[in-house]
């Protein structure tokens, strides 16, 4: 059956054509689903001019979760058995595609890792709070779980389609991963971590929007999130 590699993009004009010009090269054969979140920098004209590629756009700005979320429902109705996740932000390589699929024939879910192994930084230094909420949230998130985790933020992801089934995600925001993790976890979804480089473009800022470019409120509506899913999950 075929693969998925599902794209989530808000206003990433200056990197959609690298990306996925690298993404095409990498993919052998698996298909690409870009999901444009309601970008309004020119990303959905560059788009509709790039050949090979399918596109899911919405209207208006819904969520990195949601974007994530649709493109699962695609991965789901269109009978693919396997989807990768990357950003389009030249974070990620899509050079890896290759051997993360490869894994999801025995794992429900490869998790890219910045940290599981020592290395230093590309291109620029990642800013520290978000490397300190990365550590405190992954360490919450391992003491709930069971899991080993050393990164539970990373977006370069493969899962087995049948495994994301057994789900229920709503999350539509950026705490879309902690849902994701406490679900995995309750659902017995096996998972490995494989290296990826911890790549950090300088100059170009990603911005959370509004009040979660606080580090702190960050922080507390990414711990909010798994407080609920938590309380979800021991109710049901």
């Amino acid at each position: 059956m075929a693969d998925l590699v599902v794209i989530p993009v808000y206003n990433e004009a200056q990197s959609i054509e690298r990306v996925l010009t690298a993404t095409k090269a990498a993919a052998q054969g698996a298909d690409i689903l870009v999901v444009d979140d309601g970008s309004t920098d020119g990303s959905a004209e560059i788009l509709a001019g790039i050949e090979g590629i399918r596109v899911l756009r919405h209207p208006v700005n819904m969520g990195y979760g949601a974007a994530l979320m649709d493109g699962f429902a695609y991965a789901r109705e269109h009978g693919y058995e396997r989807v990768v996740t990357m950003d389009c932000d030249e974070q990620h390589e899509p050079a890896l595609i290759p051997e993360f699929l490869a894994l999801a024939r025995e794992w429900d879910v490869v998790s890219g890792s910045r940290y599981l192994v020592p290395q230093p930084p590309r291109l620029g230094q990642v800013p520290e709070d978000r490397r300190r909420i990365n550590q405190l949230i992954t360490q919450r998130i391992n003491e709930l779980t069971g899991y080993r985790l050393t990164d539970a933020f990373c977006g370069f992801k493969a899962y087995r389609v049948a495994a994301l089934a057994r789900l229920e995600l709503t999350e539509k925001g950026y705490g879309f991963p902690l849902q994701f993790w406490i679900q995995a976890a309750r659902a017995g979804l096996t998972v490995i971590e494989r290296p990826v480089p911890l790549i950090y473009v300088p100059n170009f800022e990603r911005r959370f929007g509004g009040e979660l470019d606080d580090p702190e409120k960050r922080l507390a509506y990414y711990l909010d999130v798994i407080e609920k899913e938590v309380a979800k999950c021991s109710m049901s």
